[in-house]
């Protein structure tokens, strides 16, 4: 009994001590991240998903800031590297978690890089690709409010480009501040949005 006991002692010590590391690598590079070291950030979480190889999140943010990076791109080799990474990290996380919807619309947002790219290469194939996305992750999360944001601002794009109206989005926008404002989300989860919501609905002319 007392073996038993020592050992159940010594494995919730290495427990604790395996969550310390890996709390406090995420706070790094996280902080990386807000001083605007990117590289540095996706390298260290990158190394992080070496480690932590069950859990979703060190590889969706790897995936997120080559993404978010991509944009504004004029070399087509740089960029190509840049998202052919991002899809593998992506591609991890879903292994990780399956119909997560925030990496459903990460999935769709790395599709809208390579669609600002070049439109028309692209653009026919990953257009039907990305409404699928945001179908699916509004179907998983109806009152996520990233999700609901996201397809929203997708859904704006695309009626800007048929010379549509864009106020039927900017009500979906709306609908989202209370819901950034009462969530509540496990540690180091994505989270955030509201700013931005905020941002888009002064252009809408509604706040």
């Amino acid at each position: 009994m007392k073996n038993v006991i020592t050992f159940l002692m010594l494995l919730v010590m290495l427990t604790s001590f395996a969550q310390s590391k890996y709390d406090k690598g995420m706070q790094k590079a996280f902080d990386l991240w807000k001083n605007n070291k990117t590289t540095e950030a996706s390298q260290l979480f990158e190394r992080i998903s070496n480690v932590e190889k069950e859990n979703w999140l060190p590889p969706y943010y790897v995936a997120t800031i080559e993404i978010l990076t991509s944009f504004g791109l004029k070399d087509a080799a740089t960029l190509n590297a840049k998202l052919k990474k991002a899809q593998e990290f992506l591609d991890m996380a879903a292994t990780n978690s399956e119909n997560n919807p925030e990496i459903m619309i990460t999935q769709a947002l790395l599709n809208t890089a390579y669609i600002s790219f070049d439109g028309q290469k692209y653009g026919m194939t990953l257009s039907g690709k990305n409404n699928a996305l945001y179908q699916q992750a509004l179907k998983t999360a109806p009152k996520n409010p990233r999700v609901i944001l996201s397809k929203a601002e997708w859904d704006m794009g695309t009626a800007k480009f048929f010379g549509q109206s864009i106020e039927p989005y900017c009500k979906d926008v709306e609908k989202t501040i209370p819901l950034f404002e009462k969530e509540t989300l496990p540690k180091y989860y994505p989270r955030g949005g509201v700013d931005r919501a905020k941002e888009i609905l002064k252009k809408c002319n509604l706040k």
